[in-house]
């Protein structure tokens, strides 16, 4: 399946011709599944970018949408014919972006999210970066919005972006006046055609994280992904406190998961820092049913962690000039970390549960000990 994928990306790329005089072809590819709130700024965003539109493909790649999404993309075909969607029957977020790149025709692909909007010279700031610098990646970073403006969506948002909620996330936290920077990973991404011939596709197996390990993979594989904290993607985040919890219980299971499909570590330690954090409460208060005078430990890791939640929340209220973050924010860290870590916990079962992982384990170790 691979060497035939290998084959249509040589075969496009036979097609589109070769880059010259630095005028680059971009094909964008927007995995899409029920949209229908979001899509069409997003479209309309990279229309009026200022790039060239007779150098650019817009490859929509649905997912079966069921709510009104696909009226919306059929007006967008019609209208513009640089735009164009493609059906994905499996559904799921990898799939999509495999198909995209299949169909691709540009000397970069650029990975896009249905709900984000992007700055006007985003695509051409890409182009110029990739060129520049001759990243095989080059992304930006999020202006993480909230979906809606009640002040419990806008603090969830502001978690999302601080460096207690995410830890060291650059693509998240990164100030918009830091100069360009080699990076693991950045907000979606503008590959060289070759980056797809070289390490492959996405992988299917993957329902989450698929593009953090990708990038991983084009780390391992001796690429570079170049973050631009300039170039500004305003991303819309769930922020319904429900969905906020339901998508981190989401994320943490998809942290662990991932062990069990990738041959590389396909996380960062800071994606299994609430997983640590978690499963400390938990060890500390066992210790304190087993023995007497252990409660000290519980409360330390309590403690540091109140006083982190307290610091970074003054933080923000300060600089969103409204003492209501001030209550909002005690809430919503824990939440995000504890519902995030939970997931892990649960993903951690489940590996350590299936045989698939002590098969692989053992392989890895037997090829370890003889040098193959």
């Amino acid at each position: 399946m691979i060497s035939s994928t290998l084959l249509e990306l040589d075969d496009h790329r036979a097609e589109s011709g070769s880059v010259q005089d630095g005028q680059a072809t971009v094909s964008i590819v927007i995995p899409c599944r029920n949209e229908a709130q979001f899509v069409g700024c997003c479209l309309d965003s990279i229309i009026a970018s200022d790039f060239p539109h007779h150098r650019l493909e817009v490859v929509v790649v649905d997912g079966m949408s069921d709510d009104g999404t696909r009226e919306i993309l059929s007006r967008y075909t019609e209208n513009y014919p640089f735009i164009t969607v493609l059906q994905n029957q499996k559904q799921i977020t990898p799939a999509a972006m495999n198909l995209g790149v299949q169909h691709a025709r540009g000397d970069l692909i650029m990975i896009m999210s249905a709900h984000a909007t992007y700055e006007r010279s985003f695509i051409s700031t890409c182009v110029a970066l990739s060129k520049e610098y001759n990243a095989d990646n080059v992304g930006g970073t999020w202006n993480v919005r909230p979906r809606k403006d009640g002040l419990i969506d806008r603090a969830i948002a502001r978690s999302l972006s601080h460096p207690f909620g995410v830890g060291n996330a650059l693509y998240r936290t990164l100030k918009a006046d830091k100069k360009p920077r080699w990076a693991d990973t950045a907000a979606f991404g503008c590959y060289k055609r070759e980056v797809f011939e070289r390490i492959g596709l996405f992988n299917e197996q993957l329902v989450h994280s698929q593009d953090y390990e990708f990038n991983l993979r084009l780390k391992r594989a001796g690429g570079k992904t170049l973050l631009v904290p300039g170039n500004v993607i305003n991303y819309y985040a769930r922020s319904d406190f429900l969905s906020f919890c339901k998508h981190n219980f989401t994320n943490g299971l998809w942290v662990i998961l991932p062990f069990l499909h990738s041959p590389i570590m396909p996380v960062s330690w800071r994606h299994l820092v609430p997983l640590i954090f978690l499963s400390s409460l938990i060890v500390t208060g066992a210790l304190e049913l087993l023995a007497a005078g252990s409660l000290w430990l519980s409360v330390a890791v309590a403690a540091a962690y109140g006083l982190g939640t307290i610091a970074a929340s003054i933080q923000i209220a300060w600089r969103e000039r409204d003492l209501k973050y001030l209550l909002l924010m005690p809430l919503v860290f824990p939440a995000l970390h504890v519902t995030y870590g939970v997931g892990s916990l649960w993903g951690l079962a489940r590996l350590i549960t299936a045989p698939q992982w002590w098969r692989k384990l053992f392989k890895d170790r037997g090829r370890h000990e003889t040098g193959n």
